[in-house]
């Protein structure tokens, strides 16, 4: 019970540290945009991770499966799905709204979860969810336009987003229980990438090899695909075998709060009031979801 409730906080803890990485990956994509098209940058990425996690974990191959293929070419559709959408969305969209719009998979989770783990979600986790969604509005939308309830092509591709990554979580969850968690997310990230090299003629033109003689442009793609990436989504995958999805998707919601904090240290941002707020109200979403639980087990016990 102790060694299950430790790897809990353990894992709690990676998948912080992956929103952190996210939250810088935020910064490099936007700027790598200017340079090369969403699905090519899409499709490198992960070509990148499955090439580099294959090479460190070669000897699992040992252990591949039929259902471990299936499962992760599966998932992979939605990674794919998921970053695709996000990625083109930039585009045509503030990065505040691109922020915000991709959260409503903290939403999207409980909801979707229900259904697929026969759980109701408890009260607390609404709870939290709404705060963390809150608190993401006053960090993301900053009223860059003047007009951000207003919904263009880059706030629909961005929603379609937040659905994707919803499910991505929901069935990594569900598949990571008892299969090979390092399999399965080199097979995402082979599907992804695959997918992203097989689009990205249609969608973004032929690619120009002269971009790899772009210092910066090397350096996005291999952060792009080794961190955010490969570290990260085996964190994730790792996370949710020992952190339920629904509190596992909060902590990766803070993807925004520290995209917000890289922003105001490498691009001179300003952290308004506004901001400063909702970074508070993301914090208590966290307590909520995270030391409510064990505070209201611990009454129950008493009154037991």
């Amino acid at each position: 019970m102790n060694n299950n409730l430790n790897l809990k906080y353990i894992f709690s803890a990676g998948l912080i540290l992956t929103a952190a990485i996210w939250g810088f990956a935020f910064v490099i994509v936007k700027d790598s945009l200017n340079y090369i098209g969403p699905t090519w940058m899409v499709g490198i990425r992960f070509c990148i991770a499955s090439l580099c996690l294959s090479l460190i974990f070669i000897k699992r191959f040992k252990r591949l499966t039929k259902k471990i293929f299936l499962h992760g070419c599966l998932l992979g559709l939605f990674l794919f799905s998921a970053y695709e959408t996000q990625t083109m969305g930039c585009n045509f969209t503030t990065a505040g709204k691109n922020a915000f719009l991709t959260t409503i998979y903290v939403i999207l989770v409980p909801l979707l979860g229900w259904p697929v783990f026969k759980k109701r979600p408890q009260w607390f986790v609404w709870l939290a969810a709404f705060l963390s969604v809150a608190g993401i509005a006053l960090l993301a939308l900053n009223g860059e336009t003047g007009k951000w309830y207003v919904m263009n092509k880059g706030d629909v591709l961005t929603l379609i987003c937040g659905f994707f990554y919803a499910v991505h979580i929901i069935g990594g969850a569900f598949f990571v229980k008892d299969e090979d968690v390092i399999l399965l997310t080199v097979f995402q990230f082979f599907t992804a990438g695959t997918l992203g090299m097989v689009f990205a003629p249609f969608a973004d033109g032929s690619l120009d090899l002269n971009l790899f003689a772009n210092r910066n442009v090397v350096i996005s793609l291999l952060y792009l695909g080794l961190l955010s990436s490969m570290l990260c989504f085996c964190l994730q995958n790792a996370g949710l075998k020992y952190v339920p999805s629904s509190l596992a998707s909060l902590f990766l919601s803070l993807e925004s709060v520290f995209g917000v904090i890289f922003s105001c240290m490498l691009l001179k941002e300003r952290l308004t009031s506004k901001m400063f707020v909702g970074c508070v109200l993301i914090f208590a979403a966290i307590l909520v979801a995270e030391v409510l639980p064990g505070f209201l087990s611990k009454k129950n016990e008493k009154s037991a």
